[in-house]
C-alpha cells in the first residue's frame, strides 16, 4: 500500500518518487524516439507519433521493472 509522502509544509506531494521517475524515464525515452525518427526521416509528425508510443512503452516498461 503506497504511503502519502508529506512535504515540509505538511501537506502530502502531488507524485510519489516511484512515479515521478517511472515519468521522466517514460520522458527520455519518448525524446529519444522522437529525436531518432526525425534524423532518420526529417518529418515532423512522423517524429511526433514515434515519441508518443516510446512514452506510452516506456511508462509500461518501467513501471513493470520499478519495484
Amino acid at each position: 500500500m503506497p504511503q502519502n509522502t508529506q512535504q515540509s509544509g505538511g501537506q502530502p506531494s502531488l507524485l510519489g518518487l516511484r512515479s515521478a521517475i517511472v515519468l521522466v524515464f517514460g520522458v527520455l525515452t519518448g525524446i529519444g524516439a522522437g529525436l531518432l525518427t526525425y534524423l532518420a526521416q526529417r518529418s515532423v509528425p512522423a517524429a511526433l507519433l514515434a515519441a508518443g508510443a516510446g512514452f506510452g512503452a516506456g511508462v509500461l516498461f518501467f513501471h513493470t521493472i520499478i519495484s
